[in-house]
């Protein structure tokens, strides 16, 4: 049993991970050449990227981290390690309600909004339009990578207190 929880707490840490690195990714880079670019090309680039993501790569990071959080959680109560399992559980809450529930009921809705915007061939209409989305959108964004880090350290730490317990069971 001790195995298991220790495979699924490489595991959860992988998968936090991979989502924390999508979500800052997007703070470090993605935006900020978007903010830079001319607000038309922005607004298509993005709408693109938007269509783009809900994909079979991109969804067992999403979707699938909590459930292998909490999984590693339960493996780790079942070993006896209580810190670990607490560590991993707190991970799964983290992630599930600052990150994935933040992106469903915040991002992913003005995502939608802005796929059914029509470009504007004005540019200071482009303008506008662009940054009342991106502002808003890249503060929700920087709140669900924070909640994402979080819960990656709690994942961490969980990995680290599961090796680290003398009373391990094969």
């Amino acid at each position: 049993m001790y195995r298991l929880a220790l495979g699924t707490g490489l595991l959860a840490v992988l998968f936090a991970g991979a989502i924390f690195g999508f979500f800052y990714a997007w703070i470090c880079s993605t935006m900020w050449g978007l903010d830079a670019a001319d607000p038309r090309i922005a607004i298509a680039a993005m709408q693109a990227m938007n269509a783009s993501v809900r994909n079979a790569v991109f969804a067992p990071a999403f979707f699938g981290t909590p459930f292998v959080l909490a999984l590693a959680g339960v493996f780790s109560l079942m070993c006896a390690q209580r810190a670990a399992g607490a560590s991993f559980i707190a991970a799964a809450l983290t992630y599930a309600l600052g990150g994935m529930m933040l992106t469903v009921m915040v991002n992913v809705p003005m995502n939608l909004e802005l796929a059914g915007a029509t470009i504007p061939e004005d540019l200071n209409d482009a303008a506008t339009l662009w940054r009342s989305y991106s502002e808003p959108w890249q503060m929700w964004n920087q709140t669900r990578t924070l909640f994402s880090g979080l819960s990656l350290l709690l994942a961490a730490v969980g990995l680290v207190l599961l090796g680290r317990n003398p009373q391990r069971s094969a």
